[in-house]
């Protein structure tokens, strides 16, 4: 197993693990990455835990995030989705999101496993996703369970900054997202279980691993078989079953390793 650490500013200490990490996966036969919000930082969204920016600072993740709390008070999720919901409609994929997508292309990568709801990976033009805790193309009203497109629900949302309703019943429209108390999309577990159970080698990219069952999937995958890439700018509780750990910026180090697979062919 290949360990360590590098900074921006010393990239000749991560020349080893860029290395083999492009190895690994270079001959992988079934290679799978498996991102967190720390991949899409670099996008401008913010994760849910790191210091100033977290997005549970400052409030109860169980009263304006959870489907107990949405439907005892809709108003309060709107409220703190709200420049989250603008900054998605708004952000553009980065350096790591199109990474993945070419090794996907260029079949070094079968599918992405995301934990996040960006749609980024889309963006980046990813083809294979399993999105675990949905997404924001979407939403449903909780009356009538009528689905619409989100992108001018959301749109109007931000504009007007009332709680969108469902225009057939009036009933509160809430995006295809898995809030606390919800069960995760069984299409996508099952996908991305599967997904796990094939793989020979998984990549890891910006996720703690600390919220289940989502965060287990890794942990699958190492189970049946599967060696570890994990990149991520701290420790996680699978760092030491990994075969490479690079603790940075996932958009620095992902086009390192891709220019490295490139040279292998």
């Amino acid at each position: 197993m290949v360990q360590d650490t590098f900074s921006d500013e010393q990239p000749d200490q991560g020349s080893e693990l860029i290395a083999t990490a492009a190895q690994l996966i270079r001959h992988a036969r079934h290679a799978v990455a498996f991102t967190g919000a720390g991949i899409s930082t670099e996008s401008g969204i913010p994760d849910f835990r790191s210091g100033e920016s977290g997005l549970w600072n400052g409030v109860d993740p169980m009263a304006v995030a959870s489907i107990y709390g949405f439907r005892r008070n809709p108003a309060a999720f709107y409220e703190w989705v709200r420049p989250l919901t603008h900054t998605t409609l708004n952000a553009s994929p980065n350096a790591a999101h199109y990474t993945l997508a070419w090794l996907e292309q260029h079949g070094y990568l079968q599918s992405v496993i995301t934990q996040n709801i960006d749609m980024l990976h889309t963006r980046a033009g990813t083809g294979c996703i399993y999105e675990l805790h949905g997404h924001m193309r979407e939403a449903t009203c909780i009356s009538c369970f009528k689905v619409f497109d989100a992108e001018p629900v959301l749109a109007r949302f931000l504009s007007a900054g009332e709680v969108p309703r469902c225009p057939v019943c009036d009933g509160v429209l809430k995006p295809n997202v898995i809030l606390f108390g919800e069960q995760l999309p069984v299409r996508e577990l099952q996908g991305a279980q599967e997904a796990a159970r094939k793989c020979d080698l998984m990549i890891v990219i910006g996720s703690s691993l600390e919220v289940a069952p989502a965060g287990d999937i890794p942990l699958l995958a190492r189970r049946t078989g599967a060696k570890l890439i994990i990149i991520n700018l701290d420790p996680t509780p699978a760092d030491t079953m990994a075969e490479v750990v690079i603790h940075a910026r996932a958009a620095h180090v992902l086009p390192q390793i891709a220019r490295q697979v490139e040279l292998m062919t």
